[in-house]
């Protein structure tokens, strides 16, 4: 029998413990990004490019191909977004197609894409819609493919990877009403219901193709008790099951298109057979999903940025003011440039982290982690630039252009189906925070001892030693490198100067680490702008490595080789400024500031600053009621033939 779900109480420290727990504790390959943050600039790990065999460039372009075709004369994005959902024939042809199977296996009935074909897939159908392209990244990078693949039993890949290559489409189920990046505190629950089942309860919120979906994989808590170890854990659940309500599809600013919904569970039966991985791996399996499934959105983002710079090229040369394209006017021409620049990084970045998880012989969680936090905000940006290139034009819809005689270029859409990224998979906030504990890993496994206030002090003793001996070895090579020496990297021919940067940087970046971490030590992770900083130094250094690989890459395949060269040389010089900027902010900052100015806002202090205005919203409650029990709404799940 069911119980009833109630939300653990637990506290800052335990909600800490709880995620830690989850992450992969070991680096059995080496990392790039790992090596970068603690100031060794290993780019033979990088260079030269890793490229893909000839048989999957083979079945990958042969695959573009045809999707390519079916997005110029099947995809309507201005129909999906006026009408706020993606035809049914559409979802049927993509399945037909294989779209469906990307990235599951020949032998269960799919494409068996490498990542690099899939996420360029991705960027394809992203430009054509965003939330086609987000149906089928939800579906394959995050949903039930990708961690049957990884923890899946036999019988569970045999049993639903052929539905999901061909006819089935795949959730994810984590979040929650009052659960987000704080799985702590999840509250919905699966009973164990003798040996053979357990009985799921609760409430499920923002389930991306959740209102379309035959089959989810939900995340639940179960009671530990004789027998069972208990923690969250992974269950593969068919979306039709007995007591299974999605009682709202949600609405938001951008992909309009998007399946997702309000999902509740009432005595929902699941056979134990459909648990994946043992009890309370769950939170490991979401995680170890989005290490590669991260990057099939700053794929999309790459798309984005190549759809825009055709735009503004176009648009930049034909429109004219003061006598000349406005293309022509230094405060536009600096926008296109940025646009030109970031787009070719991006892609570098995406293309890099790819062919590294197809060869899996590097560790990409931080890769992947970075590209995604890195593409969604250049991403925004990106698009920002556009609309305002535009003018007017970049404010008003696609529909309104064409009526009134115009072409009908989306660019306001852009800005708002780009918006999500940020949030989707790990907010900006969180990414920071998530990157910035892997990349002073490290650090805590020598000296974690000395600032864990649970740590007796004879832990504390034994950690100091270790420390010592890690630190004598490992300050001096902060001090010179490669970087310093005009001769380095010379195969780079012009780029050599933007990696001698980057080698020393990241040496700077490391001794700001350990610096930070001996003034604060204990209180190092209540500093996320600082922390913050350090991962967004440590992103423009990555981004500038990958576009000086690939332009080098490119021009040995004598592929548009001075070209790239000209791009990754701008985007390097452009992240320079930045990534200065940043080690300006390091120690000059208002910080501390800002955190009285919280404490005053909360307190009540500035209520007189909201005065002189009304406010539009209601007066419901800041978070819904998610009690369990039997649902009081009709059912809005619906099968796509």
């Amino acid at each position: 029998m069911s119980a009833p779900t109630q939300r653990p109480k637990v506290t800052e420290r335990e909600a800490r413990q709880v995620a830690e727990a989850a992450r992969e504790q070991d680096w059995r390959k080496p990392s790039f990004a790992k090596e970068l943050f603690l100031g060794r600039f290993r780019l033979d790990l990088i260079h030269p490019h890793p490229m893909p065999s000839e048989e999957d460039v083979r079945r990958g372009e042969a695959f573009l191909a045809k999707l390519r075709v079916f997005c110029e004369t099947r995809i309507d994005g201005r129909l999906i977004e006026r009408e706020a959902r993606i035809p049914d024939e559409v979802v049927t042809g993509l399945k037909e197609i294989g779209a469906f199977g990307m990235k599951i296996d020949p032998k269960y009935g799919g494409l068996g894409l490498t990542q690099v074909y899939y996420n360029r897939a991705l960027a394809l159908v992203g430009s054509a819609s965003p939330a086609i392209g987000a149906l089928l990244s939800a579906h394959q990078s995050i949903g039930v493919p990708q961690p049957l693949k990884i923890f899946g039993t036999q019988e569970q890949r045999d049993t639903y990877l052929p539905r999901l290559a061909r006819t089935d489409i795949s959730a994810f189920l984590l979040t929650e009403p009052d659960v987000g990046s704080d799985p702590a505190r999840l509250a919905t629950t699966a009973v164990p219901c003798g040996d053979d089942a357990y009985v799921i309860d609760g409430v499920k919120l923002w389930t991306t193709n959740g209102v379309v979906a035959d089959l989810l994989v939900v995340m639940a808590r179960v009671p530990k008790s004789e027998g069972h170890r208990g923690g969250i854990t992974a269950f593969v659940v068919e979306a039709d099951s007995p007591g299974i309500t999605v009682e709202h599809r949600n609405a938001f600013m951008g992909l309009r298109g998007l399946e997702n919904g309000l999902t509740r569970f009432h005595g929902v039966r699941v056979p134990a057979a459909n648990r994946i991985g043992p009890e309370g791996a769950g939170l490991k399996i979401a995680l170890t999903t989005l290490n590669t499934g991260r990057l099939s959105l700053p794929a999309m983002c790459v798309g984005a940025g190549k759809w825009a710079l055709k735009i503004a090229r176009e648009w930049a040369a034909v429109r004219e003011q003061w006598g000349k394209p406005v293309a022509r006017h230094e405060a536009v021409g600096t926008k296109i440039s940025f646009i030109a620049a970031t787009t070719f990084a991006l892609e570098a970045v995406v293309d890099l982290s790819s062919q590294m998880a197809d060869e899996d012989r590097n560790d990409i969680r931080i890769e992947a982690a970075l590209a995604k936090l890195y593409g969604s905000e250049m991403g925004c940006l990106i698009a920002d630039e556009l609309v305002q290139i535009r003018g007017g034009r970049g404010y008003e819809t696609a529909d309104s252009l064409a009526a009134r005689g115009e072409r009908a270029v989306p660019a306001e859409q852009l800005l708002r189906d780009l918006r999500i990224n940020r949030i989707f998979e790990g907010s900006t906030e969180i990414m920071h925070l998530l990157i910035a504990r892997e990349a002073v890993d490290a650090h805590l496994a020598v000296a974690g001892d000395i600032i864990d206030p649970d740590k007796s002090l004879g832990d504390k003793a034994r950690a100091g030693a270790r420390a010592g001996g890690f630190y004598a070895r490992w300050l001096p090579k902060l001090v010179a490198g490669p970087g310093q020496l005009p001769g380095s990297y010379a195969e780079f021919d012009a780029l050599a100067t933007h990696l001698r940067y980057v080698e020393r940087t990241s040496r700077k970046l490391a001794r700001s680490t350990f610096y930070a971490m001996s003034r604060w030590q204990g209180r190092m992770e209540l500093k996320q702008a600082f922390l913050g900083r350090i991962v967004d130094i440590g992103a423009e250094l990555f981004a500038m490595s990958a576009a000086c690989v690939r332009a080098e890459q490119m021009r040995a395949a004598g592929d548009h080789g001075r070209e790239a060269y000209a791009l990754a040389d701008a985007f390097c010089r452009q992240a320079r400024l930045r990534a200065e900027e940043l080690f300006g902010r390091l120690w000059a900052n208002t910080d501390d500031l800002d955190r009285r100015v919280v404490d005053g806002v909360l307190a009540g202090r500035f209520e007189w600053l909201e005065e002189g205005v009304v406010d539009p919203s209601d007066d419901g409650p800041w978070i819904a009621d998610a009690t369990p029990g039997p649902s009081q709404h009709p059912n809005a799940h619906r099968k796509i033939p």
